[in-house]
């Protein structure tokens, strides 16, 4: 018989930078709209019925000199700003489209806290209670770790995530969730044994003496766990739930691990009026459409007035923290995303502002860039429309 030849998918296989072909700088706009299918695993859910939306444009956020600024920027893709069930700004880059889906990365964990406050109320998750009690199994890099400092990025293990180094634990993450191709000879972990496999810091403790966040994305899948656990209900089922409260258009793209898990930390795909309708679910404190609510209002109101370590300056004395798989910032609360994404939810005045970007430095990272996008859509959600 011939010989059958194959040869490796090219748009997975680790190229320079230690990064996947669909993350390089030249090719990562494309790769960021299309990780939906580029990635191994996933699952797709539908809602049943649709949150309806109407424009009712504002002029004034378009006159904003900073909406001005970042959506004249190269990496722009799309920005969408609403209120209650109103588009009051919506615009696109030329090379974009309303029905174009974007990964939201890491704007995937705020699924978590909803999930989460849900349990709480429930009863079925104490915050002081050690991730080992839940997880007898869990790796020595959380397991006398509070369930609480785990959701506020409030620990330290060898667990890394500093997209400036190419071969920071995140990166060597992307394997388990399809996102690349495994080294050659090693076999494909579940999310729950990479997991398990994370050690603390050679004799040191997990507890973070600084004021600053240490950002790992293994945290919010060590939490999914958990909720998984104590729940008895799949993560899939949490999320097709979350799905048709929120009442998606299009859809939701999540990634897996090889064996079904979502990839809570970081795996989501949206249209652009899909997540300005995530955002507003958040700004009705969880309640959806046709009755199905999701999340806790007594916790998401308990997060919004809490202290966390600090994420990112804004200002002189102006800072966005981390609490509860959340980031917030006064009385605003969202979450950014790799390479150029935001979400923004203003509790107080229920605007929302959605944004894509993809940024294509080395790093897909740019600190001046990231402050500007988040101190833009403060600006945009603090005003009343």
């Amino acid at each position: 018989m011939k010989k059958i030849i194959s040869e490796k998918n090219p748009e997975l296989v680790t190229r320079k930078d230690n990064k996947a072909q669909w993350n390089l700088p030249n090719k990562r706009r494309l790769g960021f709209r299309n990780l939906y299918k580029i990635n191994r695993y996933g699952i797709y859910l539908r809602s049943d019925f649709v949150l309806k939306l109407k424009k009712k444009i504002n002029k004034r956020i378009g006159k904003l000199s900073s909406v001005k600024k970042l959506t004249k920027n190269k990496a722009f893709c799309s920005l969408i700003v609403g209120k209650d069930q109103d588009i009051l700004f919506e615009q696109y880059a030329k090379d974009f489209s309303t029905n174009q889906p974007q990964t939201i990365m890491s704007i995937t964990k705020m699924f978590i806290h909803l999930f989460v406050g849900e349990l709480i109320d429930r009863k079925l998750i104490n915050l002081n209670k050690k991730i080992s009690f839940y997880l007898p199994k869990i790796g020595s890099g959380y397991a006398n770790a509070k369930v609480k400092d785990v959701l506020d990025m409030n620990i330290v293990n060898l667990y890394s995530e500093d997209y400036t180094k190419a071969y920071s634990s995140s990166f060597l993450h992307e394997p388990v969730g399809g996102w690349r191709l495994p080294i050659k000879g090693k076999n494909i972990q579940s999310q729950e044994q990479y997991l398990n496999s994370i050690k603390s810091l050679k004799s040191r403790d997990l507890k973070n003496y600084t004021d600053l966040a240490h950002y790992k994305s293994a945290n919010t899948d060590v939490i999914g766990l958990i909720v998984e656990k104590v729940s008895k209900k799949s993560l899939r089922q949490w999320l097709l739930e979350t799905v048709e409260a929120t009442g998606f258009e299009e859809g939701l793209y999540i990634g897996t691990d090889r064996f079904g898990t979502p990839w809570m930390s970081g795996g989501g795909s949206l249209i652009t009026r899909d997540f300005l309708r995530m955002g507003l679910l958040f700004s009705r404190f969880g309640k959806g459409i046709n009755g199905k609510n999701i999340g806790s209002k007594t916790f998401l109101s308990k997060t919004i007035n809490s202290e966390g370590p600090k994420y990112i300056q804004l200002s002189k004395d102006k800072f966005v923290c981390y609490v509860n798989s959340l980031m917030k910032c006064g009385n605003w609360i969202g979450h950014s995303g790799y390479g150029g994404q935001f979400l923004g939810i203003n509790l107080k005045t229920k605007v929302v502002a959605a944004f894509f970007s993809v940024l294509e430095t080395k790093s897909a990272t740019n600190e001046k860039y990231k402050k500007d996008m988040v101190n833009m859509i403060d600006q945009i959600i603090s005003k009343d429309y």
